[in-house]
């Protein structure tokens, strides 16, 4: 493949197209999940409560990323489908429009958590006053300055919806790179603790940006952007009307974290920082199975536009097989080998016991998260956002309820219960709405 020249999706062999694209956006996952890990372990070194600052503040980046998914989300789909169409002119419109709502989004979210970061905090009933600063400190570096995730973002969908994950892929790594370099830097060297964890994120964040305007250039897509002029209502329209499911529901899902959090955190700090360490490590099994869901995205977009309903079919089949192996991979990691898992990002002994129930009872959801993840990807790609958001609101939202009545009995395991059954349902309904609605409406 020539330096800068897109993955053919429309053409040729599914597997091979699909695993070209998805490849780069896997690797580019797999090393922030190494990145997540390292970071947990640096500041798995300041004890748990530095762990529990970060995991509580942590839930806002989560929103962020809920309310970028509006331009992200409905510009991929409207990218990848005027590609396939051989739409131009719509393609460049869509992109600037995307832009310029999360632009827009960035800043005002910014000065929200900045005006507001002691009340948001105050949300998870903390009680240590160390944590509680260390907490809001974290907060307000990195969803202050959100921007720059955000645009990276916008590149991130649109450069994959065109076939150039690899692109992604180089500036992500970059960011990722730099970020595990200046981590113990400014944590110990300067002796900055979670600040310091802070600031490596946003000045990797800044590179990352610098590096996706830089390359912007070799690519016609971005070609006579213009992201002062006067935006367009009716392209915008389209973009937030297709990522507003996506949007409300990731936010819906971050906040019904949030009320979890909450009451994890009745457990004491012990069980946030379990749950904190933990999701990284279950991180391998959804951050390949994201990756794939790119993949799948931008194949089923492009082909979609170009009426090619038969190679759609062929690549969700294509697509569900790969990340269904995925899951039952890492269900068997996560129940046989949770011990010596844990016990490397947390050196207090009294937690592991705690680490091993938290990686056995998610490691039996692994393979329905993997093919819900999959089918969610190919749901947007049509530009259909709508089912894979109702089911992750209506059985996300049981979880408040599951997770009161489990844990009145099995304490803070039935917490956990709540989230990994309800992962199972959302995997069954999503992937059989699929096929009932591709029967039905792509026929070839």
């Amino acid at each position: 493949m020539k330096k800068n020249q897109s993955i053919d999706l429309l053409h040729g062999p599914i597997f091979k197209s699909l695993s070209l694209l998805a490849i780069p956006i896997m690797a580019t996952y797999f090393i922030q999940m190494a990145y997540n890990l390292v970071d947990m372990l640096w500041i798995g070194y300041l004890g748990s409560g530095a762990v529990a600052s970060i995991g509580v503040s942590g839930n806002f980046m989560y929103l962020a990323n809920g309310l970028v998914n509006m331009p992200k989300i409905g510009s991929q789909a409207l990218v990848g489908q005027s590609l396939g169409a051989n739409n131009k002119e719509e393609t460049k419109k869509y992109i600037q429009s995307a832009f310029q709502s999360a632009i827009l989004f960035a800043i005002v979210y910014g000065i929200i958590i900045i005006l507001f970061q002691k009340n948001l905090i105050q949300l998870f009933n903390l009680n240590d006053s160390s944590i509680i600063q260390d907490a809001q400190n974290y907060l307000w570096i990195t969803c202050g300055f959100i921007i720059f995730s955000f645009v990276n973002q916008i590149f991130t969908g649109i450069l994959t919806a065109a076939g150039h994950s690899k692109s992604t892929f180089i500036a992500t790594t970059t960011g990722l790179v730099l970020n595990l370099i200046l981590d113990p830097i400014l944590i110990f060297v300067f002796n900055l603790k979670v600040v310091g964890a802070a600031l490596a994120t946003i000045i990797a964040q800044m590179v990352v940006t610098i590096v996706f305007i830089c390359d912007a250039k070799k690519f016609d897509l971005f070609k006579n952007l213009d992201l002062l002029s006067k935006p367009d209502k009716s392209h915008i329209s389209r973009i937030l009307k297709i990522g507003f499911p996506s949007s409300v529901q990731s936010m819906l899902f971050t906040c019904i974290s949030m009320y979890i959090a909450r009451l994890i955190s009745a457990f004491g700090a012990i069980s946030v920082a379990v749950q904190k360490v933990g999701s990284q490590i279950e991180s391998i099994s959804w951050m390949a199975a994201d990756g794939f869901s790119a993949s799948i995205n931008a194949f089923t977009s492009q082909n979609y536009g170009a009426k090619n309903y038969e190679r759609v079919h062929k690549g969700y089949n294509t697509g569900m097989l790969v990340v269904g192996l995925w899951g039952l991979f890492t269900t068997c990691i996560l129940v046989f080998l949770p011990g010596p898992i844990f016990s490397c990002f947390i050196h207090e002994p009294n937690i592991l016991p705690y680490g091993i129930d938290y990686l056995k009872i998610l490691g039996y959801s692994q393979l329905f998260m993997c093919i819900e993840i999959a089918t969610q990807g190919a749901f947007n790609g049509l530009g259909k956002t709508l089912p894979p958001s109702i089911v992750s609101i209506v059985f996300t939202s049981a979880r408040i309820p599951m997770a009161i009545l489990f844990s009145h009995y099995l304490g803070v395991n039935g917490v956990w219960w709540a989230i990994s059954i309800s992962s199972i349902i959302k995997g069954i309904v999503l992937v059989s709405w699929f096929i009932l609605y591709s029967k039905r409406r792509l026929v070839v």
